[in-house]
């Protein structure tokens, strides 16, 4: 054992996997607790609100005494002994978007047009939050008080639609350089409310667009202050726009493990000592994860356990899920992106032939 890890967030998994790969005794706080996340967690602490989370992490420190704490999504801000991530004083303007794309303007990447009121179509999105699920396009005055009467008084952003393909990079950062990683493909709903939500990614992205995404990334990272994971996510069209900065380990760590076949872990653990790769991972395969959700209101029946390592964030028996909440991962992986595609198609079809067609992607 290298050392005790404490990882705290929304959603840990695939962090304390990356962990307990990399030789640590790992705990976590996490708000799903999925039956997985024990085969790598040493003990683990489930909160209900965010508002629980850090009480909960206070209460594993004084259990445990971990030497490293990692913050996740939804932890990001946490002043706590022993952070081994982007320390808070950096990680506040790339909470709030508004301060994300004026950081994006002072550092002269290209980033989509806001908005005035009344301009159309726009992207509207909260200044706060993740994963994209509350984005939406609208047309007219009718689509934004659609918008608006859905979540409140929000604090939103209206941006200019730009159109491409969703991507992103991971770089390593030590607050003052950094090195991408890997660059991703990212999934998407594609549809409804949560059209623009995040739903898989595939690494490495294939196109021209990765080695400017590459070299916009790094700076941006070396720019940022961030140490450790950082990930910045682009649409790459006929010309590249940078979108956000996750100053946090990714939801595409697992894909880029598959893919390099090395441990994201320990390079970030280095990273936050100073210390980067000598040069960029190379990519050894295609791997491709998607996140499959339910097709209606359900109550999970089968153990799901015996299908991994095929899927991950694996649920209980008995879990309850309304429809269209996200249920499980799927991964799928080859040779090259066909390849990859054709097991990921593969390995859903037997996740939904073995819970019944109550899934979709």
């Amino acid at each position: 054992m290298i050392g005790r890890v404490l990882v705290a967030g929304f959603a840990t998994r695939h962090i304390v996997q990356s962990a307990y790969a990399a030789g640590y005794e790992v705990y976590a706080v996490d708000h799903f607790c999925d039956q997985d996340l024990m085969f790598y967690a040493r003990e683990a602490m489930a909160f209900a609100e965010p508002g629980d989370l850090e009480g909960a992490v206070v209460e594993m420190c004084e259990r445990y005494h971990p030497d490293l704490i990692v913050p996740a999504s939804g932890a990001e801000a946490l002043v706590v002994r022993c952070l081994c991530g982007t320390p808070p004083e950096k990680v506040g303007r790339f909470l709030d978007k508004l301060s994300t794309h004026r950081f994006f303007e002072e550092t002269g990447i290209p980033t989509p047009e806001l908005l005035s009121p009344g301009k159309y179509p726009a992207m509207l999105k909260p200044r706060k939050g993740s994963g994209g699920w509350r984005n939406a396009v609208v047309h007219d005055d009718s689509g934004f008080s659609s918008w608006t009467e859905k979540y409140g008084d929000l604090p939103y952003l209206s941006e200019e639609v730009v159109h491409g393909v969703p991507s992103s990079v991971c770089c390593l950062a030590t607050g003052s350089s950094a090195v991408a990683v890997a660059v991703n493909r990212q999934m998407l709903r594609g549809n409804g409310d949560s059209a623009f939500g995040f739903s898989g990614s595939v690494t490495p992205f294939q196109g021209d667009a990765a080695s400017l995404m590459i070299r916009y990334a790094e700076h941006i990272a070396e720019q940022s202050g961030c140490t450790g994971t950082i990930g910045i996510d682009f649409v790459a069209g006929d010309r590249i726009h940078a979108i956000e900065v996750n100053p946090r380990f990714q939801a595409t760590l697992d894909t880029i493990e598959i893919a390099t076949g090395r441990n994201l872990f320990s390079a970030h653990v280095e990273a936050c000592r100073g210390n980067l790769p000598a040069r960029r991972p190379i990519c050894r395969q295609v791997a491709a994860r998607t996140i499959l959700f339910a097709g209606r209101d359900m109550v999970l029946g089968p153990d799901l356990v015996r299908l991994s390592p095929l899927i991950a964030d694996i649920p209980r028996p008995g879990a309850c899920f309304e429809e269209g909440q996200a249920l499980l991962s799927v991964y799928g992986w080859g040779a090259g992106y066909s390849e990859a595609m054709a097991m990921l198609d593969k390995h859903i079809r037997t996740v939904q032939q073995y819970m019944g067609g109550r899934l979709y992607g």
